[in-house]
């Protein structure tokens, strides 16, 4: 009788890699934590994900590298997380539930601001450079890679030269803030849709 043993290392690989859950997603919205960033251009992922969490009735925990809840959806868990690092930190929360949820990388889906594109624009994208963003190129730095999915919420750059701090960390105009009365639902609409219809879906639904 002829018995066949994976060495060690691929052993501990296969068991790994069949841990992992492909119904089970997390989504990362990226901000700065305490009042003072609360309703600032920069914390768009934080604001997203907190009218997802009121919207299904959810409540946060606060936890270990950040605040997460958990949303049940047709068979999907989304696993919600508002890191507490500081944005420039993010990736050490982001890998840290990735691996303590077993989600694979496909599965994320990072939520944050862009300054390249115009107010109020949704981009999501299966991979890509940082441009320039300091939480992005923190993620890329942890993870190793740029091929992770995120989705990019348009804040513009309607700044002057050498403003571009104040004007992210800055509040919401008036009309930005009402504006966005009809974006986040949108916003929360891809988001579910990432996990449920898939990524390709979901970029073809609402990117624009």
């Amino acid at each position: 009788m002829l018995f066949l043993f994976l060495p060690k290392k691929q052993q501990t690989t296969a068991t790994k890699t069949g841990s992992l859950d492909m119904k089970k997603f997390l989504i990362a919205g990226l901000g700065n934590i305490g009042p003072a960033y609360k309703n600032t251009r920069h914390n768009i992922g934080f604001k997203i994900l907190d009218a997802l969490a009121k919207q299904a009735d959810l409540s946060w925990e606060t936890v270990k590298l950040g605040d997460i809840t958990t949303h049940k959806k047709k068979g999907r868990t989304l696993i919600l997380l508002k890191p507490s690092t500081l944005m420039n930190l993010s990736g050490k929360a982001v890998k840290y539930w990735m691996d303590k949820e077993n989600i694979p990388i496909e599965n994320l889906l990072v939520v944050t601001d862009d300054l390249n594109l115009p107010f109020g624009t949704l981009r999501i994208k299966a991979k890509g450079s940082n441009g320039g963003h300091n939480g992005l190129k923190d993620i890329q730095q942890i993870l190793a890679t740029v091929n992770y999915p995120r989705f990019r919420f348009g804040i513009s750059d309607a700044f002057s030269k050498g403003k571009q701090i104040d004007y992210v960390l800055g509040q919401w105009t008036p009309q930005e803030a009402s504006q966005l009365e009809a974006k986040i639902p949108t916003s929360i609409q891809a988001i579910e849709s990432f996990a449920l219809a898939g990524l390709d879906n979901t970029m073809n639904s609402f990117n624009g």
